[in-house]
């Protein structure tokens, strides 16, 4: 399979490629030059496959020319080693729950199946790489768990000072080894515009073997279309269409939706939920993109971006036509307050408790079925509400359990460089470390 970038600018090249270089030279993003439709008995038949079926059969139409159907079944039932069940909450209204895995966190299908991809490729020609990575929250501990110890990768994650939990901190800060951190003073933004210029640097590029394990790494979005067909396939025996409200940051969750849609998944509608940073709601509103700089600190901290790396890709799964783009996705967007009170109406009504991300999937979700006929209505819910626990604790006034493995975490000392916004503090870092 070949992939173009979405700047038009730099040449396809084969997916394993791209999944090594993260983002092309001339700083697109790596888009496939088509996305494959899986036939219609595949949809028809899913309710009888396995997790691991449905994510082998999406997985082999973009990787089948570079990666034996084998060996890609043996990566995906090691990395993919967890359930992502939808939970029915209320009537026609279920939870799809992504944070089964590792680190409890929706990024766990992307950040584990890379790591297997990569170390695969890897150990066939005796290469060593080094992994960059910005995190505002979750994607930092879900790659920490993905690639640690992983063979032949070095993996150097940037997250935002005193804006990420004190349990996310501690899922990335706590490994060593071949997994190290760097506390940036500033925003997320910050963070992934020094990734982003690292991977333009082409000579530190070149002498350091960089790649990325971002969601604008296409190795990150492919798996996460998994979950969405996995979703629909326990679904459709319903009979009513199908709603995926997604909390909505950088916006690769929402692209793999698109991604399976795309492939021939029947969904009548994406519900994009932002919080405060509103800036795709705004351009399904208006058709104008107006990135917001800084970005907003809110309670739900992991969608605080204020210029979505993935956007670009979005457009592109649409031809870049806003039309297309706003007849197939709404958008929503939500204050901490409103947030909170939907942490409080899900408690008290449905005895559910969420994060504050999976809380504005449920308002986006709840606004959207106000206003059309009967359908079943899944919300995302990206990462467990222990990570989040001082806020969700606050709203509902009482402790709540946290899981054991969240739980030993917050013993576990911190080890964390600190880092300033400015290049040549993070190149001189880079060029001493690797």
């Amino acid at each position: 399979m070949q992939l173009y970038s979405t700047n038009q600018i730099s040449e396809s090249v084969g997916i394993e490629e791209a999944i090594f270089q993260g983002l092309p030279s001339d700083n697109g993003l790596y888009m496939p030059e088509s996305i494959p439709v899986l036939p219609s008995s595949f949809w028809e038949n899913s309710d009888k496959m396995s997790l691991s079926e449905i994510a082998l059969e999406i997985a082999a139409a973009f990787f089948e020319e570079e990666i034996p159907r084998k060996d890609l079944q043996n990566l995906i039932e090691k990395a993919i080693d967890f359930d992502a069940p939808s939970v029915e909450v209320g009537e026609n209204l279920y939870c799809l729950e992504l944070f089964h895995g590792p680190s409890m966190a929706f990024k766990d299908f992307g950040a584990r199946f890379m790591a297997a991809v990569m170390s695969y490729f890897l150990q066939k020609k005796s290469r060593k790489i080094n992994i960059l990575v910005a995190t505002s929250g979750d994607t930092g501990g879900a790659v920490a768990q993905g690639f640690y110890e992983t063979p032949n990768i070095n993996v150097i994650i940037l997250y935002p000072k005193g804006k990420v939990s004190e349990i996310q901190e501690k899922q990335l800060t706590t490994l060593g080894k071949n997994v190290s951190a760097l506390e940036v003073d500033g925003t997320f933004d910050d963070c992934q515009k020094l990734v982003k210029t690292a991977f333009l640097d082409q000579e530190l590029r070149a002498k350091h073997h960089l790649a990325s394990a971002n969601s604008i790494n296409i190795a990150r979005l492919i798996p996460q279309a998994f979950y969405y067909a996995y979703a629909y396939s326990r679904l459709k025996g319903k009979g009513l269409p199908i709603v995926f409200s997604v909390p909505s940051g950088n916006f690769g969750n929402l692209s793999a939706g698109v991604i399976a849609y795309k492939m021939g998944m029947p969904v009548q509608k994406f519900v994009a939920a932002t919080n405060v940073n509103k800036v795709v709601p705004e351009y399904l509103r208006s058709g104008e993109y107006s990135p917001i700089k800084p970005s907003i600190s809110t309670i739900s901290n992991a969608m605080d971006v204020g210029d979505p790396s993935n956007f670009p890709r979005l457009k592109a799964l649409f031809g870049n036509q806003f039309e297309e783009i706003k007849d197939q996705i709404v958008g929503f967007a939500y204050t901490d307050e409103e947030t909170k009170v939907a942490i409080k109406e899900l408690k008290d009504n449905f005895n559910y408790v969420v994060c504050p991300h999976t809380a504005i999937a449920y308002l986006g979700l709840r606004d959207y079925l106000v206003d059309i006929s009967k359908a079943t209505g899944v919300f995302l819910s990206t990462a467990h509400y222990a990570k989040f626990l001082p806020d969700v604790e606050a709203v509902l006034g009482g402790k709540l359990p946290i899981p054991e493995r969240l739980e030993e975490l917050i013993s576990k000392e911190k080890v964390a460089q600190g880092m300033t916004t400015e290049y040549a503090a993070f190149k001189a870092y880079l060029e001493k470390v690797l």
